[in-house]
């Protein structure tokens, strides 16, 4: 029976660089870009890197599954909606994500 490492190498690095080329020729266009970025903004917001939206003047949260519903947890020191029991670390950052 061949080797077939070899081939299995060649193949990923061919996809790879495909991978590469079809993505840079896609954020050559305006409209490539604006794709690009609504689609790592997404990513960003499913993952709770990001917020939906930051908090804003009157935002008051009866708790951490309220702000996240909303869509502006982590809440910052200082920021609307920041409540003291609401940072259980007391690090300065309310509503942290939660990660399993």
């Amino acid at each position: 029976m061949p080797d077939t490492s070899f081939a299995i190498v060649v193949l990923a690095g061919a996809g790879v660089i495909g991978a590469l080329a079809g993505v840079g020729s896609a954020v050559a266009t305006p409209e490539g870009q604006a794709k690009v970025a609504a689609s790592v903004k997404q990513a960003a917001v499913a993952t709770s890197i990001r917020r939906r939206r930051p908090p804003r003047p009157g935002d008051a949260w009866g708790g951490c599954n309220d702000a996240r519903a909303a869509g502006t947890a982590p809440i910052y020191r200082g920021e609307p909606g920041y409540r003291e029991n609401m940072d259980g670390d007391g690090d300065g950052i309310a509503c942290e994500p939660i990660r399993n």
